[in-house]
């Protein structure tokens, strides 16, 4: 089976600046990859060359199997921004059918769209009274309405309580589930690492690390020490305790 995104040796420059430098993934369908790395360290670069927005020098980059920016790719490509952007007097209903139509769908699938993201409850309300993780599922359901193969996503939880938090992640689980593949960029190792399948790290433009997260860990295994300064009188007992310790001249035994 043919990988939804492939980037092979992707190298792109903005003047003197090697933004990516010779990075290269691939992600298959129904998988979510976390893309994390301090801020320049090349995501939303990468980002923007995934959905056709900017050019790049070299490399190869396929998306469902063509060049990004094309409308083959368009057609099977859907972004969330961080802070997406809506017109506070349209009800989140009102929003979707607005797009459904350009589309030239049914607007009746909008109550469907709001429901699966937790918002049918909502639909008849402004977006301008919405809290940030309901602009975030009306982001979501938007971006299902042209039934994507890959999800582009970046920071989608930035902001949000921890609660709205697990919300949005239990959706993009279920759209996994479907055969979706998602690409979303993070700050944050703690919270994509139970819900995302590969962890990528960029550093200065380069793609220094990726795998499970598992394979990171044993893969950055470093030697811990331990120093144990004994109670008066028990430097003996604790010695006698741990025989593989090493005793220092101060009295301070090493554990390694």
């Amino acid at each position: 089976m043919t990988p939804t995104l492939t980037i092979s040796r992707l190298t792109k420059r903005f003047q003197a600046v090697e933004a990516l430098k010779q990075v290269s993934l691939t992600l298959e369908q129904g998988k979510r990859a976390a893309l994390l790395g301090h801020n320049g360290a090349g995501k939303s670069t990468m980002m923007k060359i995934v959905l056709g927005l900017i050019p790049f020098e070299s490399g190869e980059v396929s998306v469902c199997g063509v060049r990004p920016g094309t409308t083959s790719a368009r057609a099977q490509v859907a972004y969330l921004p961080e802070n997406a952007a809506f017109h506070p007097a349209l009800t989140g209903e009102e929003q979707l059918r607005h797009y459904l139509s350009l589309r030239g769908e049914s607007p009746r699938r909008a109550m469907d769209l709001l429901a699966r993201v937790g918002l049918a409850h909502a639909a008849r309300r402004r977006i301008g009274t919405y809290s940030k993780g309901m602009r975030q599922r009306v982001g979501l359901a938007q971006t299902l309405i042209g039934h994507p193969r890959l999800l582009v996503l970046d920071e989608p939880t930035s902001g949000l309580d921890p609660v709205s938090r697990r919300d949005f992640y239990d959706l993009l689980d279920g759209l996994a589930a479907e055969g979706t593949a998602i690409l979303l960029s993070s700050h944050v190792l703690t919270e994509v690492e139970a819900r995302t399948d590969r962890i990528l790290i960029l550093s200065g433009g380069e793609l220094v690390a990726e795998g499970t997260l598992a394979e990171l860990r044993a893969r950055a295994a470093l030697p811990v020490a331990l120093l144990v300064r004994p109670a008066p009188g028990q430097a003996l007992a604790l010695a006698a305790a741990f025989p593989q310790g090493t005793p220092g001249d101060d009295g301070i035994l090493r554990l390694a």
